[in-house]
C-alpha cells in the first residue's frame, strides 16, 4: 500500500533507453564489422566463416532491443495492474468504513464501536441477532478485502513469471543458448499462460500417479566475486568460475505415500572458491579448486517418511583440489583432496523410519588422494554422519559410508505407529516427539 509504483514506469523508461543505446551499437557493428565480411575486398572461406560468426553478433544486438523493449512493455503492465488493483483495495476500505467497520493497517476488519449511539451500544451487547448480524457483516468485508489482497499477491507473481520469462533465450537454433530473447511478449497475461499451460504438460494423472519434470540449461558464463568482510554471523569468501554448459533434468512420480525421483545433471567448466569466517556460529575455513566435465545420475523411491532407497552413479574427469574445516553449531568437518583424471563413483542406501544408511565406491585412473570426515545438520533438521577416504598412484578408488537421522520423519513414523496401536502407547509417542 506504501510503495511507490511510479518506480516502474521510470524503470520502463530506463529500459526503452537501453533499446536506443543497442541500436546505435547494432548500427555501429554492421557498418564498421559486419559489413567488412559483406564487400569483395575479403573473399574466400574465412570470410565466408566470419560473416556466420558476425551475423549471429549482429542478431544479438537487435535481440537485445526486442527484449529490452518487452521488459519495458511488462514493467508498463505490471505498473497498470498494480495500481488498479491498489485502487481498488483503498475503495473498498472506504465503503467498509462507511458501512460501520474498522480496518487496520494489515487489512483486517472489525466493528467500529466508537461510532455507536447508546442505544446500538446496548443491542450489541444484549441482542444476539444483532450480534449475529454484526459478524455476518465484518466476516463479509473481511472475505472481501482478503480477496483483493491476494488479487494484489496473484498479480506480483504474474510479473515475476513475466520477468523470469522474457529474458530466457527461446530460439535455441540462433547460434547462443543463453543470448538475448528475440521472440518475446510484451504482455504478463500472455507469459501466465505460457507458464499455465507448460505446468499442465509437465503435470499429468494416469492411473493415480501425478508426475512433474523440470529442464535447465544454461550455456558459457563467467564471474569474480569477493566478500571481505565477515560480521554478523556470515563468510567472507572468494569466487571465481568460468563455466561452459550446465545442464539439470529432474523428475518425480507421486502415487499417494509412493514418490520416485530421478535427477541428471551435466557441468562442464573450472570452479575456485574460497570461505573464511570466525564469529559467533563458529570457525569456517574451506578453499577448493575444479576444472573438467562431470555427470550425475540419481534414482529414489520413498514411501512417506517411512522408507526409501536411493542410487547414484557420477562420472568427472579433470583436476581437482581442496581442503576444508569447519566447526559451528550444526557442523563439524575436516578434509582434503586433490585428484588430476578420470574416476568413475556409484553409490546406493536405504532409509527406515528417518534413519539412512548409505555407501560409496569410486574407481579412479590417474593420481591422487582424498579423506575427510565430520557430521553436520542439513536445512531440513537431517543429521549426516560420515567420511570417505581413497588413494591412487596411478589406478586406486576411494570407500565411504554416511549415517543419516531425519527427527521429523523419526517422530512422525514413532507418532503413526503409536496412533496405529492405540492410547496405551501415547506415552512412547509423546516421549520421542519430545527428544526431537
Amino acid at each position: 500500500m506504501t510503495t511507490d509504483l511510479s518506480t516502474l514506469t521510470t524503470a520502463a523508461g530506463r529500459w526503452d533507453g537501453m533499446a536506443k543505446e543497442f541500436h546505435k551499437q547494432e548500427l555501429g557493428y554492421k557498418r564498421d564489422v559486419h559489413g567488412i565480411s559483406m564487400g569483395q575486398t575479403w573473399i574466400g572461406l574465412s570470410a565466408d566463416a566470419a560473416n556466420q560468426r558476425f551475423t549471429i553478433t549482429l542478431q544479438e544486438f537487435q535481440n537485445a532491443q526486442v527484449e529490452a523493449k518487452a521488459v519495458a512493455s511488462l514493467l508498463r503492465d505490471a505498473h497498470a495492474q498494480l495500481t488498479d488493483l491498489r485502487k481498488k483495495i483503498v475503495s473498498a476500505r472506504a465503503d467498509a468504513v462507511e458501512a460501520g467497520m474498522a480496518v487496520s493497517a494489515e487489512g483486517v476488519v472489525s466493528y467500529d464501536t466508537a461510532k455507536l449511539s447508546d442505544g446500538e451500544r446496548t443491542a450489541l451487547h444484549h441482542d444476539p441477532d444483532y450480534q449475529q448480524s454484526v459478524r455476518t457483516a465484518v466476516a463479509s468485508w473481511q472475505e472481501s478485502i482478503d480477496q483483493l489482497v491476494k488479487d494484489v499477491g496473484d498479480a506480483d507473481i504474474g510479473v515475476e513469471i513475466a520477468l523470469n520469462a522474457v529474458v530466457i533465450d527461446s530460439n535455441i537454433s540462433d547460434g547462443t543458448l543463453t543470448g538475448f530473447n528475440g521472440q518475446v511478449h510484451g504482455d504478463i497475461e500472455k507469459y501466465e499462460a505460457d507458464a499455465a499451460a507448460a505446468a499442465k504438460e509437465t503435470q499429468t494423472s494416469t492411473g493415480g500417479w501425478h508426475s512433474e519434470g523440470k529442464l535447465k540449461l544454461t550455456g558459457l558464463g563467467a564471474g569474480f566475486t569477493v566478500t571481505t568482510d565477515p560480521k554478523y554471523g556470515k563468510e567472507g569468501s572468494v569466487k571465481a568460475y568460468a563455466d561452459l554448459f550446465h545442464a539439470t533434468a529432474e523428475g518425480t512420480l507421486t502415487n499417494g505415500d509412493w514418490k520416485l525421483a530421478g535427477i541428471a545433471d551435466g557441468y562442464g567448466g573450472a570452479r575456485a572458491t574460497a570461505n573464511y569466517g570466525f564469529n559467533d556460529k563458529g570457525v569456517v575455513g574451506k578453499a577448493e579448486a575444479s576444472a573438467g566435465l562431470r555427470a550425475l545420475a540419481e534414482g529414489r523411491v520413498e514411501y512417506g517418511p517411512y522408507a526409501g532407497v536411493y542410487a547414484r552413479a557420477e562420472g568427472f574427469a579433470g583436476a581437482e583440489a581442496g581442503v576444508n574445516a569447519k566447526a559451528t553449531k550444526d557442523e563439524l568437518t575436516v578434509g582434503a583432496k586433490a585428484f588430476a583424471g578420470a574416476k568413475g563413483t556409484v553409490a546406493g542406501g536405504g532409509e527406515v523410519a528417518g534413519i539412512g544408511v548409505g555407501s560409496t565406491a569410486e574407481g579412479w585412473a590417474g593420481p591422487g588422494a582424498e579423506a575427510w570426515w565430520g557430521y553436520k545438520r542439513d536445512d531440513d533438521g537431517t543429521f549426516r554422519l560420515g567420511g570417505k577416504a581413497g588413494a591412487s598412484p596411478i589406478l586406486g578408488g576411494a570407500i565411504g559410508v554416511e549415517i543419516t537421522v531425519n527427527p521429523d520423519k523419526l517422530s512422525k513414523t514413532v507418532g503413526d505407529a503409536a496412533d496405529a496401536l492405540g492410547d496405551g502407547v501415547s506415552s512412547v509417542k509423546d516421549s520421542v516427539t519430545n527428544w526431537f
